[in-house]
């Protein structure tokens, strides 16, 4: 064997093992000859040689090209294109997928025109293994770019991204301010120090997640920043920002109930609108919408004494025996300092009350123990008094205080009769500062 010889057997060999299908075509005729046997379909009986490759191997390659790429075979099997593609370019690849045993596979088909502008050298190449790495490599570098952006215990953006966000706001502000409109809430899980040292780091962290979907839930439009431990920022557009003021009553009314319930976090948030008039730049809009937020935390611990008495006629749930027990405990010693007045505790978790047997018998009240015993309370109220009494409930409640001033007014007694009362009431609250029990001591006025 002569040197020419062994190189081209060492070429012939190398194809062999490189490609799956080597063929040598005639650009002008068609006419075709195998240098590699066809290895990735074998079953279909594709001929050693033939008169007409373009026709031959598009019926071949129909029977198991998967069925979004039979347009791109179609061009691929087409002689004039692919006359044209080499006159371009002498090397061409195109990437489709086939179908064996069932799977898709990746297949790469490489052209190759020859010195003699006549003959193009045609290769099929069976790639799925390279594609697949391919495709874990990509993978996982997206995963290490969401790793870098995404908070990994909420899901949600982090505080880099953010970064990013508002760093590409602001250059179109800089471009034309008046072109851009957008809104910000920020939002902060209350009490998320008092739920950490409670009820442990890992309730905490329940928290934060239960809270970020809250506030992903109610804002679907619009991206969602985790900024800090308790923190979270929404920045509103589109849709979001049409329905901003129903979508804050809708998150502000859930953590409103949760605070009621005790079922979920409660959540602080604050809006501030972008206006190209008085903000500067993105921070501008940013500080004012933390103002806000903290104006409602404000406002939420305002309601702590509030919340326990405004939805109290949808509590329906019985009570516990473990704070029935309380209950009497506390009416107990509630009695030894009564003096002789009339003594009712009211269980405000669950809308129960305890009253003095001598104040059910003067009174007509139902029983000692009720559900709901405010309602019946005020309808032996005089008429002329029950605006006043009102009033003065709401009065103290605004205030945020413990305990109630003497306050003085009229009841019916169980024989029509009016008895002058004079009642000086309290507010127990838990450990979170939410009221937990409301009482107090009636006294008769001579």
């Amino acid at each position: 064997m002569d040197q020419n010889q062994e190189g081209f057997s060492q070429v012939a060999i190398t194809l062999i093992n490189h490609y799956n299908c080597v063929h040598y075509v005639d650009l002008e005729t068609g006419k075709y000859t195998s240098l590699v046997p066809m290895k990735l379909f074998e079953t279909l009986g594709v001929p050693f040689q033939g008169e007409d490759f373009f026709s031959d191997f598009r019926k071949i390659l129909t029977k198991c090209i998967h069925p979004n790429d039979i347009e791109l075979l179609e061009h691929l099997l087409d002689k004039n294109l692919m006359k044209k593609r080499l006159l371009e370019k002498d090397t061409n690849f195109l990437t489709f997928r086939a179908i064996k045993e069932g799977k898709a596979v990746h297949v790469k088909h490489s052209e190759f025109l020859c010195p003699d502008k006549i003959h193009v050298i045609c290769c099929l190449e069976n790639i799925e293994e390279e594609f697949q790495q391919a495709m874990a490599q990509k993978n996982h570098l997206e995963s290490e770019k969401r790793l870098a952006r995404f908070d990994e215990m909420t899901g949600v953006r982090n505080k880099n991204a953010f970064k990013e966000y508002s760093n590409s706001i602001n250059e179109k502000l800089l471009k034309n301010p008046k072109s851009y409109q957008f809104a910000l809430i920020l939002c902060d899980l209350n009490d998320l120090k008092l739920i950490n040292d409670t009820h442990g780091h890992s309730f905490g962290d329940e928290a934060i997640q239960t809270a970020s979907r809250m506030v992903c839930d109610t804002f679907t439009h619009s991206p969602v920043f985790r900024i800090g431990g308790d923190e979270f920022v929404v920045v509103l557009r589109g849709h979001d920002f049409e329905h901003r003021e129903h979508l804050l009553e809708v998150l502000k009314d859930e953590s409103y109930n949760n605070k009621i319930s005790r079922s979920g976090p409660v959540i602080a948030c604050g809006i501030a609108v972008y206006d190209p008039d008085t903000d500067k730049d993105f921070s501008s809009v940013l500080d004012r919408a933390d103002k806000s937020m903290y104006a409602n935390k404000k406002e939420i611990k305002a309601l702590n004494l509030t919340q326990g008495f405004r939805n109290m006629e949808k509590i329906d749930r019985p009570i516990t025996p473990e704070r029935r027990t309380l209950l009497n405990s506390l009416f107990g010693a509630l009695c030894t300092i009564s003096g002789g007045g009339y003594v009712y505790l009211n269980d405000m978790r669950f809308d129960y009350s305890r009253w003095s047997l001598s104040l059910v018998d003067d009174f007509a009240m139902p029983s000692e123990y009720m559900y709901h015993a405010d309602k019946l309370w005020k309808e032996k109220l005089h008429p002329d008094d029950l605006k006043a009494y009102l009033e003065a409930i709401k009065a103290v409640l605004c205030d945020n205080v413990d305990m109630i001033k003497p306050l003085t007014y009229r009841a019916k007694k169980a024989d029509g009769t009016y008895a002058v009362l004079t009642t000086r009431g309290f507010i127990l609250s838990d450990n979170n500062g939410n009221p937990d029990y409301f009482g107090g001591i009636i006294l008769p006025v001579q």
